[in-house]
């Protein structure tokens, strides 16, 4: 009898030891969400939404060394060629500001994609029909395929405006439109070129020991270090989802 009240204190004890700790560890995830989370977390979170990429085949990301590393500001007064593949943080072109060349500098950045892609358009001008005939670079098509279209009217409401014949031939048709008119169209398309297709950019890498920077190293520092409660935090927010 003696006993069985032994191991049943024994069995409390440690379930009040379990519950305490569970009790601590909430408090502590709960204080890492809310007041040791660096601020810039949230950047963490790339694309608002998932983004399932798919190639011909199977691919294996290997990174491989550059050839030519630059570890601080560089200025090309020339012509650049590159054959192979330009990985990058950020990029834009630098001209003198066409309003203010003298005092000033105009930036634009690059139009970024997960996509390998190729951005076409045009102004065209509608037929008796309300139709026009769209040609595309005798290229198009070897180069491009999963076609997209965006076709806008232009000084009038165009509500019946639409695609009536797809890219074929490196041409597609316009229909719906008034007589005389113009449109705004564009077209994009994925490249489908050899040597993309032998080298395809992969949109997500884990990080390891060949890529430019290792697990737990930052390309940009302004992610800050995670708090010491950043893997606890991470472990109750995979078993809330999982929940």
């Amino acid at each position: 009898m003696e006993n069985k009240t032994l191991h049943k204190k024994s069995i409390a004890f440690l379930a009040s030891r379990i519950a305490i700790v569970l009790f601590v560890s909430f408090i502590l995830t709960t204080l890492s969400w809310f007041v040791l989370r660096p601020a810039v977390t949230n950047a963490y979170v790339y694309y608002g939404y998932q983004y399932e990429y798919q190639y011909q085949y199977q691919y294996e990301y290997q990174y491989q060394t550059p050839a030519l590393t630059i570890t601080t500001a560089a200025t090309a007064k020339s012509t650049l060629s590159i054959t192979g593949n330009l990985v990058k943080g950020s990029g834009s072109f630098l001209i003198d500001h066409p309003l203010d060349p003298a005092n000033k500098l105009l930036y634009h950045s690059f139009v970024e994609s997960p996509d390998v892609k190729n951005i076409y358009d045009g102004v065209a001008t509608l037929d008796k029909n309300g139709e026009a005939m769209i040609q595309l670079p005798s290229y198009f098509e070897a180069l491009n395929k999963d076609f997209r279209y965006q076709i806008k009217p232009i000084s009038a409401a165009m509500p019946g405006l639409y695609v009536k014949s797809e890219v074929k031939d490196n041409q597609f048709t316009v229909s719906g439109g008034l007589a005389g008119a113009k449109i705004s169209w564009q077209v994009t398309g994925i490249r489908h070129d050899p040597y993309i297709l032998a080298h395809p950019i992969i949109p997500e890498v884990d990080k390891t020991d060949t890529t430019p920077v290792k697990k737990g190293e930052y390309l940009f520092e302004g992610y800050g270090k995670e708090s010491f409660l950043g893997p606890l935090s991470r472990f109750f927010e995979r078993l809330w989802v999982s929940w």
